[in-house]
């Protein structure tokens, strides 16, 4: 029978030989294998919340405009125009805040992504932190990006707040003279249009995303 020979950088047969350093220079331990699959388990998480929040979100695009349709085609043949067309500016405010929310959740899952999670993968991986999740901030960069969130905020803007104050508006140029329970409710949304207006107003983000 031959003779065991002595296993790779000279050890007994069976035994693993030194864990060779990582590029950023330092070897990973068993502890920090197990975090790296800890937080890559949690970015497919968020990464999976993050695509089913957008889906829903361009979803109630469509629902608004459907929305608009139907409500159009109700008061067209209704006598009592005046009166309906005060119950669109709710939906659209309802609509509204909802598209917003999802969309701030999108936007603080991605920068928790780049500014939190990257840098803890990439410490436990023992590499740079542009070597991890690069994609979350290559995508935020190009010439166009700026000019496609003012656009983007153009789109929200008249799909949310432009028809809502527009149905107050023509409230009272088919009623002439409103009831005064009337007033107040189309006061009510103007305020509430204000404030849905400025959310999304401050919910843009135009920075590249470029964190460390």
């Amino acid at each position: 029978m031959e003779p065991l020979s002595a296993g790779r950088d000279g050890l007994g047969p069976g035994t693993p030989g030194p864990r060779r350093p990582t590029p950023g220079g330092s070897s990973p331990t068993p502890g920090s294998e197990t975090l790296c699959q800890v937080l890559v388990t949690e970015y497919e998480v968020l990464k999976a919340e993050q695509s089913a929040r957008i889906a829903a979100r361009d979803h109630l695009m469509y629902a608004t405009l459907a929305v608009f349709g139907a409500t159009a085609v109700a008061i067209a043949g209704s006598s009592r125009a005046a009166e309906l067309v005060l119950l669109l500016p709710p939906v659209c405010i309802v609509l509204g805040w909802t598209y917003l929310a999802n969309d701030e959740k999108v936007s603080a899952i991605g920068r928790y992504l780049r500014t939190t999670l990257r840098p803890r993968l990439a410490a436990a991986a023992g590499v740079d932190a542009g070597q991890v999740l690069a994609w979350e901030s290559a995508h935020r960069g190009g010439p166009l990006r700026v000019s496609g969130k003012y656009l983007q905020l153009a789109v929200d803007l008249m799909m949310f707040s432009l028809p809502a104050l527009l149905c107050v508006v023509l409230h009272f140029q088919l009623r002439g003279v409103s009831q005064p329970a009337l007033t107040v409710v189309s006061a009510a949304e103007l305020a509430a249009v204000a404030v849905l207006s400025t959310r999304i107003v401050l919910a843009m983000d135009v920075s590249d995303g470029r964190e460390p």
